[in-house]
Formats: C-alpha cells, structure tokens, sequence
C-alpha cells in the first residue's frame, strides 16, 4: 500500500478552516433571515385578516351609534314640541282664567307675589347669618 499524503501549509489550513465557517456563518445568517422573514409574512397576513374582520364590525358600530343619535335628536324635537305646545295650553288656560275670572286672579298673583317676596327675603337673611 503506497499512500501519499501531501501536507497543506498551516496558513493553507487555517485560510481553508476560516473559509469553512464564513460559509457556514454565511448560510446561518441566511436561514435566519428566512425564518424571520415567514414569521414577518405570517404575522402580516393575520393583521391583514384581523383588519378585514374589525372593518365591518367597526362599521356596523359607527352605523348604530349614528342612528341612536339621530333617534336622540329626534326625541328631543318631539320632547321640546310637546314642551312647546303644552306651555302654548297653558298660556291660553290661563289667559282664559283671567278673562273669566279677573278679581280672583288678580288676588291670586297678589298672593303669589306676596310669598316669592317672603322666600327671597327669608334667603337673603339667612345668607347673612353664615
């Protein structure tokens, strides 16, 4: 058996071994870049698909609370009509009061005024007392 070995030169070895584990630092750093890059493609494709399952029922929100404002609105115009009309009622109630009745309605604003005039008195003393 006659086997020859040739020898490499120690800084033949040493270049061969650094070039070794460049490429194999290099692949490395190329499978990371891979994995990192599906985890990125896969976590964008669920907030892809969570954006187009939020968007409806954000719309659906937005829909609903713009018809209960809408409702709120017109219950105030409704309230604030039959406001209106029911101080219209008594307005006239009590023009026709007068008309019908001058001397007792004459005595009952006395009297009415009378007892604001005993309230506003008596407040005013006793803010003074403090």
């Amino acid at each position: 058996m006659n086997t020859t070995y040739t020898a490499k030169p120690m800084g033949q070895e040493a270049s061969d071994f650094a070039e070794h584990a460049a490429d194999t630092a290099s692949g490395a750093i190329r499978s990371t870049q891979n994995v990192a890059n599906a985890a990125f493609d896969r976590l964008s494709d669920k907030v892809d698909t969570a954006r187009e399952q939020a968007a409806p029922l954000i719309n659906r929100m937005a829909s609903q609370a713009e018809a209960a404002a809408r409702r709120g609105a017109d219950v105030v115009k409704e309230t604030s009509a039959q406001l209106r009309d029911k101080a219209l009622r008594a307005q006239d109630t009590t023009v026709g009061y007068i008309k019908d009745e001058p001397v007792k309605s004459m005595l009952i604003a006395a009297a009415t005024g009378a007892a604001l005039m005993a309230l506003v008195s008596m407040m005013s003393r006793s803010g003074r007392d403090y």
